[in-house]
């Protein structure tokens, strides 16, 4: 499979990043999606660009492509087609940081509970979180692993690992693994 999408052009200035802190990025979602993808919260980079995952170096958008997920690769920028291909985009918190850990807990929690209500009432088939601690804190999961969780409501749950470039516990083909694991599953669960 070879990729057949450009990179973003540009990349933001520092003043277009510093611009960007607590800036929230709209979800991409609509009702009955066969699988939204749930960030931690975007990044700096993603809020000044516009787009989810967009930071270079980010696995998120090549895993959805290698997984099957997509036809092509897309970039950040085409995010607002994925629910053309039955996914969505959100966060568990919506503003923009330079580092996760700049969120607190209780705004994870927070974040936790509004995102149940959202799910309660777009009703995708399942819901997979993109950082496994920051689901274990939303939901008081402390020993939740990697895969399938507790469904919240009538959405099935997968917790997966952050694909940030930042994250070198998982490589690309990992990534690539887990979400294809994911795709059959929630292709299991529409039979």
């Amino acid at each position: 499979m070879a990729a057949s999408a450009p990179q973003n052009a540009r990349r933001p200035t520092a003043a277009e990043l510093e611009a960007a802190t607590h800036k929230i990025l709209p979800d991409v979602l609509r009702a009955d999606l066969r699988v939204v993808f749930c960030g931690i919260n975007p990044s700096l980079y993603s809020a000044a660009t516009g787009h989810h995952f967009a930071r270079p170096g980010n696995r998120f958008w090549p895993a959805l492509w290698r997984s099957g997920f997509t036809p092509r690769l897309l970039t950040p920028a085409e995010g607002a087609h994925l629910p053309d291909f039955g996914c969505g985009l959100t966060n568990v918190v919506a503003r923009a940081t330079a580092r996760a850990d700049e969120i607190t807990r209780d705004e994870i929690r927070r974040g936790g509970d509004l995102l149940a209500q959202k799910l309660q009432r777009l009703r995708p088939r399942v819901v997979a979180f993109l950082g496994l601690g920051a689901y274990r804190t939303a939901f008081a999961a402390p020993d939740a692993a990697v895969g399938p969780q507790r469904p919240i409501g009538a959405t099935a749950v997968w917790a997966l690992p952050n694909p940030s470039g930042l994250n070198a516990h998982y490589q690309l083909d990992d990534f690539a693994r887990l979400f294809g694991d994911l795709r059959r599953a929630a292709e299991d669960a529409h039979r």
